[in-house]
Formats: C-alpha cells, structure tokens, sequence
C-alpha cells in the first residue's frame, strides 16, 4: 500500500539532526520561549521577508490571535464582518468566529479552488472590515485583486497561509502578501513540526508588539499583565527541530513539483479533472487534489490497487454541525467541490516507482 503521507519516512530523512536537536534541547535545561524559538522565529522572517515572526502553539491560534490583536489595537470589534471562502478548512472560520465578529462566506473559483475575487465587492457592507484569504491545497490566492479591494475599501488582509509555506506570488512569498499571516506546522504540512505548532508573519511592528503579549497571557513581563489574554506558545523543542526542517524546505518543495508534474503529465482520464495551476511559482503542492464525480468508486479503485487516499474535506464549514446558523446557506460551488475532491498521495518519501503507480492506477479508472 501506498500511503497516503508516511510521516515516519519522511522524518527519518533527517533523524540524526533532530534527535541530536532534542538531546540539545535536553540538556539545555530551558524549555519556554528560549532561544530556539528566537532562532525559528528570525529564520522564518528572514524565509518570507517579513520583519517579525511570532511562535505560537498552532496554526488555528495564530488566526484568532491576529484578530484578537487588532480588536486590543481598536482596529477591529465584535460584530464587524470578514469575508472569508466557504472552501476551506473550519479553522480559517473558527477564527472568526472565536473572536465574535461574524464570517461572510464566498464562494470559491471551480477551478483553482481559492476565494472567487469576482465576488468579493457584492459581499462588502459598512460592517466588512477585512478579507481573509486562504491560500489552499499549496496554492496563493489572486492577491493582486484582494490587495487592490482592500486598499478600496480600507480593509484588513489576513492571510491564511497553514498550506502554502514557501509559495511565491508576484515576486513575495506567502505570509508577506497582506497585513499578517496564520501559519500552522502540523506533522503533515510542507514545513512540518512532529506535534502542534505555528506562527503568525507581519511587517507591521505594533502589531507584533501586541501579539508577543497575547501569546504569553498577556505579559510583557513575568508576573505582569497587560491584557486579558491565553497562553499560546511556540513550544522550545518544536522551534529547534523546525529550525532544522526549514533549511531542506526549499529542496523538498522542488521534489513535490516534480511529482505534482509527473501527476499533471502522465493522469490523462476523462472522468478525473487536474489541478488548475495558475503560476508555478504560487504553488506548493500541499495537497494534489483531483475531483471526480463518482468519488466514492474512485476511491475505493485506488484503495483496492494498494494507493491510500484523503478526502480534503468531506463536510464544508456551512454544513457543519458547529455552525448551523449557517446550515441553509445556498453555496452550490463549495458544496460541489466537497463533494467530488480526493487528494492523491504526494509526499517527498515517494519513489519514481510508487509515483508510477499512482499514475497508471489512475488512468486505469474507468468511472
């Protein structure tokens, strides 16, 4: 069986770096926001030309954190709207929510799958503050157009970037293509820490500021607090063993290209519909993701011929039982896309061979 992301394999790469790091970081004695953290945190800036990185515990953290921020910063309050996708994972709308303001959810391009820019200004009312895009399956938003709405209309940027680490869009990567940017290093994403973890990217220094103190219960300083506030840290050993990963994230990006290349060459079916890329460049291939409309025969195809597959994702946000306020939205393209989408195995432990495979299994498929 191919699997569909064989962590172990690909950690294994660089065992002896990281259980060297982890032997560091034990006899260092100091586990909370050491110097491990500041290193990631300054390599990751200096990796998106941004001017400040903030550890944080995950990737859903890091989203509710920057709103929380600009509501302690007056730039935002409960109530106000922010557009976000209906296609996408529930953290970038639990954010929202988190913080009580209220999600207007818009539908995505059928073909990139990413927020429909199209539709952006018919959803804009007096209480639309910002606009978060999220930059899915590895790929960037069509920022150029989001930037230009949000100039319009003075609104915020908020980019959800947990998929696209080291995505390049116009000339700057993912994280530096808005106000700030959430970042999650779950296990499985490109940069991928071995637990929880994130980090949110701004060149804006009072907010930075601001988010330094949420982070840490509210504290600049122990014992003091400044605001209410969580405890939401970049934990020391993930930071050191990132550190680590970040330096082969370029190398590993290029290897999920060739495979997302060989997919898009060699997968000639009629009944599978490709990923559309609309620069190389803005995508990083986290997920390949091709949609189908008998999925649940296509699956078990694949699974029967040893190729294990993931559904990204089952259930939309709207449909969610979380949000049944939202249960009655009409959101056809989303609800479509949910429908049909199967992601197929692209990691960097992969084979010619098991690639080869992937291919051959696909073009097989009959519908």
């Amino acid at each position: 069986m191919i699997p569909f992301l064989n962590l172990k394999k690909i950690n294994n790469k660089y065992y002896d770096e990281l259980t060297q790091e982890f032997a560091s970081f034990l006899d260092s004695g100091w586990y909370i926001l050491g110097e491990r953290v500041k290193k990631f945190e300054n390599e990751f800036a200096e990796f998106c030309n941004v001017k400040h990185c903030i550890g944080v515990a995950n990737g859903l953290d890091a989203l509710i954190l920057i709103i929380r921020a600009y509501k302690e910063l007056g730039k935002l309050k409960e109530g106000d709207e922010i557009i976000v996708p209906a296609n996408t994972y529930i953290a970038s709308i639990l954010a929202i929510t988190e913080n009580r303001l209220i999600p207007i959810l818009l539908e995505p391009d059928i073909n990139s799958y990413t927020i429909d820019t199209n539709k952006i200004k018919e959803k804009i009312t007096s209480k639309t503050r910002a606009i978060l895009p999220v930059h899915l399956y590895g790929q960037i938003c069509n920022m150029t157009e989001i930037n230009k709405i949000a100039k319009t209309y003075n609104l915020l940027v908020i980019e959800d970037s947990a998929q696209s680490h080291g995505a390049i869009y116009d000339g700057k990567k993912s994280g530096n293509l808005g106000n700030a940017s959430g970042f999650s290093f779950y296990p499985g994403k490109n940069l991928g820490a071995l637990g929880d973890a994130g980090a949110i990217t701004t060149n804006d220094t009072e907010l930075a500021d601001m988010l330094y103190v949420l982070r840490n219960y509210g504290s600049e300083k122990k014992y003091f607090n400044k605001v209410p506030s969580i405890n939401s840290r970049l934990d020391e050993l993930q930071a050191g063993l990132l550190s680590i990963k970040l330096k082969y994230l370029q190398v590993e990006t290029e290897f999920r290209r060739s495979i997302a290349n060989a997919y898009l060459d060699g997968i000639n079916n009629s009944n599978l519909i490709l990923p559309f890329v609309s620069n190389p460049d803005s995508h990083v291939w986290h997920l390949f993701v091709l949609r189908t409309s008998n999925r649940d025969k296509f699956q078990q195809f694949l699974s029967d011929n040893g190729i294990q597959t993931v559904i990204h994702y089952p259930v939309p946000p709207h449909k969610q039982s979380a949000y049944k306020s939202m249960n009655s939205l009409n959101l056809p393209i989303t609800e479509e896309i949910h429908n049909t989408i199967i992601s197929i195995p692209l990691d960097i432990s992969m084979s010619d061979d098991d690639v080869k495979l992937v291919i051959d299994v696909c073009n097989k498929y009959n519908g």
